[in-house]
């Protein structure tokens, strides 16, 4: 389980420009609990592919994070991690991964992770350089996307598998490539469990007050320069929309435009 945030500018911004002063502080308090690494890729203009650096330290106190929120460009995701009970936390399983000129970052767990790596390749298993069901999901969208489709249409043809196989995963996702954002948004009879709930506790008087209200929901807004926002809740402020339940939406880098495809019908809603 982990928190999400990422943005698409008209111009050159920054993470810690778009999430402003409050946002920076929810977000290092959501660090305390999501403290298993922390990942930042971003493109600087559309056309490049993106750059990327993932840690296993805790964003609080690491110089490397404060620098990355602060880079300069057109579209950037960053994702702090909450492993999942199980997983070893190093370099290696952090988020976002990077292959074949996309980033991607994670929020869920999918289980059991024999059912899922039977779902790749074996090239895809070979590639596999950690332990996480995250990157297995990867593997697949990569997989469709080598036979031809979009991004897009990858992306949503494996959560539409994947929510049928594991039904109360939840497949929240941010992917980003040279051309647009993707954004995941399937969670909706995903919960915490009572071992992450223990965990919780602890820091209630911490975190931000909304975080246990839908641990899994992803909001966005558009601000007035035309700068989209997506982020995770305890992340996302007052004002913010809810994403299409059970979607995949694209948003464009060059100009912002936006595409949303729901998991099963697989229909496109232009706006």
């Amino acid at each position: 389980m982990c928190r999400l945030f990422a943005f698409v500018a008209p111009d050159h911004s920054a993470a810690r420009r778009e999430l402003g002063r409050d946002g920076m502080e929810s977000l290092l308090s959501l660090a305390r609990l999501h403290g298993d690494g922390w990942g930042w890729a971003g493109v600087r203009e559309p056309g490049q592919p993106p750059a990327a650096h993932r840690s296993a330290r805790s964003a609080i106190g690491d110089a490397a994070f404060e620098q990355a929120v602060d880079a300069e460009c057109r579209a950037a995701i960053v994702h702090l991690r909450w492993a999942t009970a199980g997983l070893p936390v190093n370099d290696r399983n952090a988020h976002p991964f990077l292959a074949d000129g996309i980033a991607f970052a994670h929020n869920g767990s999918i289980k059991p992770l024999d059912q899922l790596r039977s779902l790749l390749s074996p090239e895809s298993v070979a590639s596999l350089t950690g332990t996480t069901d995250s990157e297995m999901y990867f593997a697949l969208i990569r997989e469709k996307v080598a036979e031809g489709l979009s991004l897009h249409e990858a992306t949503t043809r494996v959560a539409s598998l994947l929510r049928e196989l594991f039904p109360l995963a939840s497949l929240n996702a941010l992917l980003l490539d040279d051309e647009e954002l993707i954004v995941v948004h399937a969670s909706a009879t995903s919960i915490l469990t009572e071992h992450d709930l223990s965990r919780l506790a602890p820091l209630a008087d911490v975190l931000p007050s909304e975080h246990n209200e839908d641990y899994f929901a992803l909001r966005w807004r558009e601000g007035d320069d035309g700068t989209i926002s997506i982020g995770s809740t305890g992340v996302a402020g007052s004002g913010w929309t809810p994403l299409p339940a059970e979607s995949v939406t694209a948003i464009r880098l060059a100009d912002r435009s936006t595409s949303t495809l729901e998991l099963a019908a697989e229909h496109a809603l232009h706006a």
